[in-house]
């Protein structure tokens, strides 16, 4: 139990680096002495020391002889830092706990192994279901260099998105934007398609009150390159971070345009006339992106289910019935036959937030 509680200590160390590690991991660590924590430290941000490193230091001398309670393994290998397993010799560190090996299947219980070879005492284990799902997407990354895809909408009881008009502002409540502000800040990239950016114009940028968040790269899905050269995440600086997805055959001139204010401009595969996600999924990840948030529409979210792509879903549902048959259904297109053949959600919570509920699982 002793061990437990350190963990879940440092667990909740790790997520202060919500945001800010990737494409590392989040991971958090606490020294601990005589029953006494005398040093605690978690991985700020990628090409910073890691979490165990800053606990160490934060122990200085007291750590000799004491437990490291760490939320990852402690890596064997030189990157932008030294090995952890070094640091964590030379201190004089007697007993390290792991809550999660490191996924890479090719230095996967290397920094374990190493540390036991020295004569350190090794617990991995604890709390490992809790850590896996902190760091669920640098492990779907490193096995796969895939991005963690999560489809977030947020819709009325009756399951409509916006009204016939398109109007959407706003479905849901204030305390439901925030978290999905707190989402943008927490991934890599968002992706909505040109209709969504054609009605709502939106800056897609991360908003939230008292914290300063990172804002997320943009995709636009635009097959055809008919995105409006005046929208507002083409403008100044938020361009360098846009990139919209087209088909393989778009206006050249307007390419140019809009390549000279600094959008990126990525070719794509089409699958019946629309982007191929699944393989566009495979460049995203070849640029490093490890997580994306794909916020719509109902024809993009349609299509990412259909595509395979998804692997969490994230629906906020507003105490508001549209009434009609004539709004923006969650998913648009043809859908299967057979109520078997749905899609079916796991490991799904529900939350209160605001006067919404959230619903959450993975696909």
């Amino acid at each position: 139990m002793e061990d437990e509680k350190y963990m879940l200590l440092a667990l909740d160390l790790a997520q202060k680096g919500t945001g800010f590690t990737s494409p590392n991991p989040m991971v958090g660590a606490v020294v601990v002495k005589d029953n006494r924590i005398v040093g605690k430290g978690y991985h700020a941000a990628a090409g910073q020391p890691h979490a165990e490193v800053n606990a160490i230091e934060d122990a200085g001398l007291e750590a000799r002889g004491g437990t490291l309670y760490v939320t990852l393994e402690p890596c064997n290998h030189t990157g932008r830092t030294p090995p952890c397993t070094e640091k964590i010799l030379a201190t004089g560190i007697r007993r390290v706990v792991v809550a999660m090996r490191d996924p890479n299947p090719d230095v996967r219980g290397g920094g374990l192994a190493f540390l036991a070879r020295k004569g350190i005492a090794v617990t991995s284990g604890v709390c490992e279901d809790r850590a896996a799902r902190l760091n669920e997407v640098f492990i779907k990354y490193t096995l796969t260099r895939r991005p963690f895809v999560t489809v977030k909408c947020a819709a009325t009881l009756d399951g409509r998105i916006a009204t016939r008009t398109g109007d959407a502002r706003w479905v849901s409540g204030e305390a439901s934007r925030e978290h999905v502000h707190r989402l943008r800040h927490a991934s890599d990239a968002i992706m909505v398609g040109v209709n969504t950016v054609r009605s709502d114009d939106p800056s897609l940028t991360t908003r939230i009150n008292g914290f300063h968040g990172k804002d997320p790269q943009r995709y636009i899905l635009d097959t055809h390159l008919s995105i409006s050269e005046d929208a507002r995440l083409l403008q100044g600086g938020a361009a360098t971070d846009t990139t919209v997805v087209t088909g393989p055959v778009v206006p050249g001139e307007k390419k140019r345009r809009l390549e000279e204010k600094g959008v990126r401009i990525l070719s794509s595969p089409l699958k019946e006339g629309r982007i191929d996600l699944d393989r566009l999924m495979a460049a995203i990840g070849a640029a490093e992106v490890t997580s994306l948030l794909v916020e719509g529409g109902g024809r993009v979210i349609a299509s990412a289910f259909r595509d395979g792509i998804v692997d969490k879903v994230i629906f906020f549902f507003a105490p508001k019935i549209l009434g009609g048959d004539d709004g923006v259904p969650i998913c648009r297109g043809p859908g299967p036959e057979l109520m078997k053949d749905c899609l079916p959600i796991k490991k799904m919570q529900v939350h209160r937030v605001g006067e919404d509920v959230m619903i959450e699982g993975y696909v």
